[in-house]
């Protein structure tokens, strides 16, 4: 079908929701220039102010043992491996959140493995200790393929083992290990994982149980354009569906695949060709297919700060964590890092005002020690 760039670009300042062939014309044929332009439009519709949200917090691991085999991945140790592990209490936990608290976060971005012999017991026991060590501690933990084999171990329902997580402490669910939500390319490059519809599904109990959750995509190895489209509208389609008092996906984040010595990159050739350009018509594409979802954040881990700084202008409107630590995205080539200072200085840069949030995204108060950089660049944005 012959489509008219204007005509849709129109259709989606007005929210309307575009199918995965309008989505596919666009990416393919709109200037980026135009993308960019409505992006923003949309990002101001959602978020009508000069701030740039960011938070401080940690990616932790609960193992490294994996049994998902995800051929993207450098990070996961087979069981019984020599580099094999399991994080305790003592030995790994409590320095991590002590310097994290120290740094002014309040969160643990908790994620791990399949690991063959962790189940619902284990989650459930670790969460209430930590929640007992550190009442104050946000938890946003596992992901839906860990929901989903933790599922399978138990032999139960996403909703009961979401529940007990819940209760345990869970606050919120990341988006992790959505990939591409297409079971051809995930048969592909990570055929232990559950599949697309699996995933989904798990997002579809979290939110009934209003918990928050995020979205993302992991993209630019073995998908086509028109599965990265389909993966949006399989996003919307679920947030369509949320109870009216759960936030459900609260943000989505797109990264490109990093392929730094990756099983994927060696059998497949898949290779990182992601440029600057690419990068922010794809964060431009997720403002215009996903008008039901508030945050767009840049991922400035795996595309550096420049090209993050311009995703500002084409409808991004968060730039995600200094990240304390990050082991998974890292170990596959990812190497870009920011402090708190420099973070902020960077959305400054960018030509926005830096405000420091939760997982929520509701605004928190900068430690003392970091108030006064943020007066002062408000201060000169104003003049």
């Amino acid at each position: 079908m012959n489509y008219n760039i204007s005509a849709l670009l129109q259709k989606a300042l007005r929210l309307e929701f575009l199918s995965a062939e309008e989505g596919l014309f666009l990416f393919e044929n709109a200037p980026t220039t135009q993308l960019m332009y409505v992006g923003n439009a949309i990002k101001k519709l959602h978020v009508p102010h000069q701030k740039v949200t960011w938070i401080i917090d940690r990616n932790s691991n609960t193992t490294n043992v994996c049994i998902a085999n995800c051929k993207f991945c450098n990070f996961y140790r087979r069981p019984g491996h020599d580099e094999s592990y399991v994080t305790t209490i003592e030995e790994g936990y409590k320095q991590k959140i002590d310097e994290t608290f120290a740094l002014g976060g309040e969160q643990l971005l908790l994620q791990g493995g399949h690991h063959p012999d962790l189940g619902l017991n284990y989650y459930v026991e670790l969460f209430k200790e930590l929640k007992s060590l550190y009442p104050n501690l946000k938890l946003h933990a596992l992901g839906p393929p860990e929901i989903a084999h933790i599922t399978k171990l138990e032999q139960s329902t996403h909703i009961e083992v979401l529940q007990a997580l819940k209760d345990a402490g869970l606050d919120s669910l990341p988006g992790a290990g959505a990939e591409i939500l297409d079971d051809r390319v995930r048969r592909l490059i990570s055929k232990g994982k559950c599949g697309g519809q699996e995933w989904l599904d798990v997002m579809r109990a979290a939110h009934q149980l209003d918990i928050t959750t995020s979205a993302t995509m992991m993209f630019g190895h073995i998908e086509t354009n028109m599965e990265r489209m389909e993966h949006f509208v399989a996003l919307r389609q679920v947030q369509s569906e949320k109870p009216t008092n759960a936030k459900g996906f609260l943000a989505f984040i797109p990264w490109p695949f990093m392929d730094e010595d990756t099983i994927l990159k060696k059998i497949k050739r898949a290779r990182n060709q992601c440029t600057g350009d690419e990068y922010v018509r794809m964060i431009a594409m997720s403002r215009i297919m996903l008008p039901n979802i508030v945050n767009i954040q840049a991922s400035w881990l795996t595309v550096g700060k420049a090209t993050a700084q311009l995703c500002l202008h084409a409808g991004a409107n968060d730039f995600g964590s200094i990240m304390i630590e990050e082991n998974v995205v890292s170990a596959a080539g990812a190497a870009f890092r920011f402090t708190s200072d420099g973070i902020q200085k960077a959305i400054s840069d960018a030509g926005f005002i830096p405000q420091l949030r939760n997982q929520q995204y509701e605004y928190r108060d900068l430690p003392s020690n970091m108030k006064q950089q943020v007066l002062d660049v408000e201060k000169m944005l104003v003049d």
